[in-house]
C-alpha cells in the first residue's frame, strides 16, 4: 500500500507495542545482546556474534533496531523525561540510516510515511515487528 507522507494513515497502522514486542527477549537478555553487538561493531570484541555472518550494513541496522526497540520498550515501562528523549533519539537513529538504505525496510511502511506522530517510536514498532516476524533475531 502506497502512504502519502503527510497524510498520517500509516500511524494507525503501527502495531501496539504488546504486540509488536510479544516474541522480543526480556530486557536484561537483549541489553546484553545490544552490548555484545555494539563491541562486536566497534571493533572490541571479535565477532559475529549473531553467530552467522551477515554484512556489515545490515549488522549494522539490525544493531540500530534491537538498540531502538529496547529503549522505546525502556521508555514504556519507565515514561519519564529520560527514557523517553533516549527512545526518541534512538528511533531516529533507525530512521536517518533507513533513509540511506531503504533496501532493508521490511514492515509495509517507509519511515517518513509516519511523520505526524510525535516520535519515530511507532516505526520502530512496525520495524521490530517485520522483523520478529520474519524469524530474527535468531540470539
Amino acid at each position: 500500500m502506497d502512504v502519502t507522507p503527510n497524510s498520517g494513515e500509516a500511524i494507525g497502522a503501527s502495531p501496539a507495542p504488546h504486540e509488536a514486542y510479544v516474541n522480543a527477549p526480556d530486557l536484561r537478555r537483549e541489553m546484553h545482546r545490544i552490548l555484545a553487538l555494539g563491541a562486536e561493531r566497534d571493533g572490541r570484541q571479535p565477532g559475529p556474534v549473531t553467530g552467522h555472518l551477515v554484512d556489515a550494513t545490515t549488522a549494522e541496522r539490525a544493531w540500530l533496531l534491537r538498540r531502538a526497540a529496547l529503549m522505546d520498550r525502556m521508555a514504556l515501562d519507565d515514561p519519564g523525561p529520560g527514557p523517553v528523549t533516549a527512545a526518541a533519539d534512538t528511533a531516529e537513529q533507525l530512521v536517518l540510516y533507513d533513509r540511506r538504505h531503504p533496501d532493508l525496510v521490511v514492515g509495509p511502511y517507509h519511515p517518513d510515511a509516519i511523520p505526524l506522530a510525535p516520535s519515530h517510536r511507532l516505526y520502530v514498532r512496525q520495524e521490530y515487528a517485520a522483523w520478529t516476524a520474519a524469524g530474527r533475531p535468531r540470539t
